[in-house]
């Protein structure tokens, strides 16, 4: 019942066709038995998907999104949308224009974001982080985070600002992770992969966005 990506099938509708006027026993045999075996696909279909695994054959809208880039503020009073330029994984969740995560169906979404935050200033400096949709903020999405102060000439201070938030989004609808900081000295920073010992690269910004619920509809 299921095929290599562990998908389960939908059972085909029978075709019984239509039953002659005079009762004939062999038209009943066939169909009682096209039926039957309907109902037996139909119950193992049901009894995979409820049983304790059968969140596997759940084919959920997602995607998760990530940034090599250092993306760094012009200016102090601007808000600016954090970039996250590559796809991992994209099933019915894509990026558009580089910072607008745009959902495919309406439905409550879970949106997960890490910054790798970076600052250069001799002094502690605060990043603010919240969510705009289709454009406009979504109220009370804000964050503040604290940048301590570099440790040294050249060796800057570094913190992850992660949060998550449930959203409610229309089918094309899109969110936005939007920062703006106090000072130019912070920004979001990527490292390219390391050695001794050998370690993957770090995003300036990882987001995962994952369909929650249908809208409720009362």
């Amino acid at each position: 019942m299921t095929n290599s990506k562990q998908q389960l099938e939908a059972p085909s509708i029978p075709s019984l066709g239509f039953a002659p006027e005079l009762y004939e026993r062999r038209h009943f045999i066939e169909n009682y038995g096209t039926i039957n075996l309907y109902f037996r696909k139909v119950t193992s279909v049901l009894s995979a998907l409820f049983g304790p695994r059968g969140g596997k054959f759940l084919n959920i809208p997602h995607g998760a999104f990530h940034s090599n880039i250092d993306q760094v503020a012009a200016n102090t009073t601007t808000a600016y949308p954090v970039y996250f330029g590559e796809t991992d994984f994209s099933n019915g969740v894509t990026v558009v224009s580089n910072s607008q995560i745009t959902v495919a169906v309406s439905g409550i979404w879970n949106l997960q974001f890490s910054l790798q935050i970076k600052n250069v200033s001799n002094d502690g400096q605060d990043f603010d982080v919240w969510l705009r949709k289709n454009g406009t903020n979504i109220a009370d999405s804000n964050s503040r985070f604290h940048a301590p102060a570099r440790k040294s000439s050249g060796d800057p201070s570094h913190l992850i600002a992660a949060l998550n938030f449930f959203v409610s989004l229309s089918a094309g609808d899109y969110v936005e992770v939007v920062g703006c900081v106090t000072s130019t000295d912070v920004s979001l920073e990527a490292f390219t992969a390391g050695t001794s010992p050998t370690r993957p690269a770090v995003p300036s910004a990882i987001a995962t966005m994952t369909f929650v619920s249908n809208l409720p509809t009362v």
